[in-house]
């Protein structure tokens, strides 16, 4: 390893967020195998049925609310805090765990469920309490026009050429919890190992991409992380002195 600090980007999806009691997607039991994508998470289904598609949100609202950070999320805080190089962390969860672990330069590609979006005026709000189409935007003023302030199948994803630049400056790449098939994040690993970037996976089990990672620990986010992060560290110390 070498003895310079550099730049870490680090990827995490729903399975890092799973531990803590929220539901991932595509895992038996997850959220597309209980609700149809194409009814609560894109334009169209939102302009047919709004009120579907804000109670979906809104109860995933209110279990934000009585979870808290596990583990995984406090290692990658840890990390944040004890590398002397810079850590970014881009995650496709639109929760907040991140940050409520104590995590900072949080890239959200998928969007924020915390927060509300007006279709008319484009103003993006914190909104923690539950979202309807007779809420007016406290913007523009307009009905019917508030959002959750996430991304959908079909939109782009947010911060793309803030990712792309970390992507290309990184040292290190690490990919958490993910499936690997949702694109553009699934391709990351392959940008990364293209440039010769070290690459590491750690899931539960081998992801869609797993053949573009150089390193991989498989096991639940709560003690893989935590873990990888205690070694990674030791390490790196011993690196440096």
């Amino acid at each position: 390893m070498s003895q310079d600090a550099e730049t870490i980007l680090i990827l995490t999806g729903a399975g890092i967020s799973a531990e803590s009691g929220l539901s991932t997607f595509r895992d038996k039991g997850g959220l597309w195998r209980r609700y149809e994508t194409a009814d609560v998470a894109t334009p169209e289904g939102f302009a047919r049925d709004p009120d579907l598609v804000h109670e979906f949100y809104n109860l995933r609202r209110r279990k934000l609310a009585t979870v808290s950070p596990n583990a995984a999320h406090k290692a990658l805080a840890r990390l944040q805090r004890d590398y002397p190089g810079r850590v970014v962390i881009v995650t496709q969860n639109v929760d907040d765990l991140h940050e409520r672990a104590g995590g900072r330069d949080i890239i959200h590609m998928h969007g924020e469920i915390l927060k509300m979006r007006c279709t008319a005026c484009g103003e993006s709000r914190r909104r923690v309490d539950d979202l309807g189409p007779a809420l007016p935007c406290p913007d523009c003023g307009q009905q019917g026009t508030l959002r959750p302030d996430v991304v959908w199948f079909g939109e782009t994803p947010c911060h793309l050429p803030r990712i792309q630049t970390a992507l290309g400056a990184c040292g290190l790449f690490l990919s958490i919890g993910t499936s690997g098939n949702v694109y553009p994040a699934a391709g990351f690993v392959a940008a990364a190992h293209a440039r010769g970037v070290p690459t590491v996976e750690l899931n539960l089990e081998p992801s869609e991409q797993n053949g573009h990672f150089g390193e991989a620990r498989y096991g639940p986010a709560t003690s893989v992380v935590p873990a990888w992060v205690d070694r990674f560290l030791e390490q790196f110390g011993k690196d440096r002195r």
